[in-house]
């Protein structure tokens, strides 16, 4: 596996993959890699000819409490991890390649609407972040398509407008949720968490399963349900910061006419925040 850690000489090695009229694929990461990551690396590979593996812990969309010192950073065993899964190439940049010499004076990307409300209502600046390392991953390697984890649903809806918006030539594909043997979605941030605390966090995915049940048994009375499922979250020992039951593709909240679906949920256990979602489609 190749390893860059300059724009300019992942530059020079796309040229000549260009050149052979190869396609491309882009998996940005954050490194500390699980098996929901590699599955977004099997997707990569099955539909290209070389795919880039991206690891960068992005300063710009961590809030000034948020956990950017202490996230976990496991970059030789992430590059273990990437060779056996068999990716050719991985750009680890360093803050300062990325953003210069002063992260305060870059230049922002902010998506309208798809970034106010959930978990841009809870960390306000957060999107901004992910938008601009987005858009600069794209324009770095400018990828026949581009992967990412569907976990993150409103980050994934928020990359799309992005490319739309902006008019970026690249294709970009959702990933399913890995989840573990409990139903608790990956996430490097399950890493903060004791055995008892991955019991717990297990509650999310049911009280969403739950919440999925209710709707395809017609029940359309939304905010009912949503008030229901906090209360059961609490009841579990965590901390809702919010559900809500959605339009899958504006986020709007969801109207009985509506039959396209997404429930999203974000609840903390102990001081870790966990994210997770479920399509609900009642077209049937």
């Amino acid at each position: 596996m190749k390893v860059f850690n300059s724009i300019a000489e992942l530059h020079l090695e796309l040229e000549s993959i260009r050149l052979a009229k190869k396609s491309i694929g882009l998996v940005p990461t954050m490194g500390n890699l699980h098996a929901g990551h590699l599955a977004l690396l099997k997707e990569a590979l099955s539909e290209n000819d070389c795919v880039i593996s991206t690891i960068f812990v992005n300063p710009l969309q961590f809030g000034p409490n948020e956990d950017l010192k202490n996230y976990p950073r496991t970059i030789e065993e992430d590059k273990l991890k990437l060779k056996k899964a068999k990716c050719e190439y991985l750009f680890a940049p360093s803050v300062k390649e990325i953003y210069g010499q002063n992260i305060n004076y870059q230049t922002v990307i902010h998506v309208p609407d798809l970034s106010d409300n959930y978990c841009g209502r809870s960390r306000p600046s957060h999107f901004d972040g992910v938008a601009t390392i987005v858009c600069k991953l794209l324009n770095i390697v400018r990828p026949d398509t581009a992967f990412f984890g569907l976990k993150d649903y409103q980050q994934f809806l928020i990359i799309k407008k992005l490319v739309s918006d902006l008019a970026l030539n690249v294709d970009i594909r959702g990933v399913e949720i890995v989840r573990d043997s409990n139903g608790l979605a990956l996430s490097s941030r399950n890493n903060y968490l004791s055995n008892d605390d991955i019991v717990k966090a297990s509650n999310i995915y049911r009280c969403l399963q739950e919440t999925a049940g209710k709707i395809r048994d017609k029940n359309r009375d939304f905010r009912k349900i949503e008030i229901w499922a906090k209360a059961q979250l609490s009841n579990a020992g965590l901390r809702p910061d919010y559900f809500a039951i959605c339009e899958s593709h504006s986020l709007l909240p969801a109207n009985e006419d509506d039959t396209q679906l997404v429930v999203l949920a974000a609840a903390y256990v102990g001081s870790t925040r966990l994210i997770d979602n479920l399509r609900v489609s009642t077209d049937q």
